[in-house]
């Protein structure tokens, strides 16, 4: 694509014809804060918390919506920008609970983080607010009305990313809420739990049960991993604490899946500190399980593989090969059951 010049806060940069001043902004460290905003989906323009100057333009516009042009020149972090946002933000917390303290999302909330970047320490604006139960009927994911700052973002990512539409805007002005269709629960919706939702809320008004109370963002240890379930190989983030998974997400910057995950991917990861996990392999003897040694429980396979061999024939056996297993591991299942056994009767769960 052809390339266009223009000027942000007297820096001159090039850009991608089509790209948004936010992106361009982005591609060359400068800061535009933004709550709407998400890469993964389309711009909207919504909480005008990224409005910018740009020279010629009658009032500042959204840089997430404004495509660049050919001798623009934009200012990002003028008095008067500083100013508009520190009020948005404020009207924003005028009718939110400012209950940071016990917050799931504290320290990974981007309206926390605007508020102390803008030194936020009392509400100007002060009358009546929004009373909601807190929706936490389901396994994975509680909602709280109060702490929805309707940006969107949970209605755009279920409509364009993962096409559910589960989500949608009711009511309208002091009165509007993100709800589901006639505010009946997840359960009596298409919803597939992928928790793309939870994932893309830059509040506290959605998010995961699983990691409720089990450490803040910045007590875990953070490690970057491929999800076992199947065969996509979707990176994720594995947040760990006191030697235990409390919770998975995924960068949307990097990786085949851009921070996309499945209800398995991002809410599966019970098994790896369940107290029924296998540890050691078991054998039967004498009608029961009881724990062995790996050479044992290797030697009682084959033989039993072979012994099924001989007496009913190679297609007596089958394997059922797992995505939780790497290439490598599954091209030597095969190779075993058709260069050893002599069947073509191997199958992948990720195909079922």
């Amino acid at each position: 694509m052809s390339k266009i010049s223009l000027t942000i806060n007297n820096l001159k940069v090039e850009a991608e014809e089509g790209a948004t001043i936010l992106e361009v902004a982005q591609e060359n460290d400068i800061f535009i804060p933004t709550l709407c905003h998400d890469p993964r989906i389309k711009p909207y323009g919504a909480c005008r918390v990224c409005l910018v100057e740009v020279e010629g333009a009658r009032a500042p516009v959204p840089s997430c919506a404004t495509k660049v042009a050919e001798g623009m020149v934009v200012q990002t972090d003028s008095f008067t920008l500083e100013e508009i946002r520190k009020t948005i933000v404020e009207l924003l917390l005028a009718n939110h609970p400012l209950e940071c303290l016990t917050c799931q999302n504290a320290g990974n909330c981007a309206l926390q983080d605007l508020a102390y970047m803008y030194g936020i320490e009392d509400l100007r604006f002060r009358g009546e607010r929004r009373e909601y139960a807190v929706e936490d009927y389901n396994p994975v994911i509680e909602r709280d009305h109060r702490k929805c700052i309707l940006c969107g973002r949970c209605v755009r990512i279920c409509d364009e990313v993962v096409g559910q539409r589960i989500w949608g805007f009711t009511n309208r002005g002091y009165q509007a809420i993100v709800t589901t269709p006639y505010e009946r629960s997840l359960f009596d919706t298409k919803c597939v739990f992928c928790g793309q939702c939870v994932s893309t809320c830059p509040t506290g008004a959605l998010t995961e049960k699983l990691s409720k109370y089990k450490g803040r963002i910045w007590e875990t240890e953070q490690t970057i991993s491929i999800c076992p379930y199947c065969g996509v190989g979707c990176q994720i983030k594995l947040h760990t604490k006191n030697n235990e998974v409390v919770g998975v997400t995924a960068d949307i910057n990097s990786g085949v899946n851009k921070g996309n995950l499945c209800v398995k991917g991002r809410f599966g990861f019970g098994f790896i500190n369940h107290p029924d996990r296998l540890r050691k392999p078991l054998i039967r003897r004498r009608g029961k399980l009881v724990e062995a040694t790996w050479e044992e429980a290797l030697q009682k396979v084959a033989k039993s593989l072979l012994k099924i061999k001989d007496k009913y024939g190679a297609d007596a056996v089958a394997s059922l090969s797992s995505a939780k297993c790497s290439n490598e591991e599954n091209y030597l299942l095969q190779k075993l059951i058709r260069g050893v056994i002599g069947t073509n009767n191997i199958d992948h769960c990720a195909r079922l």
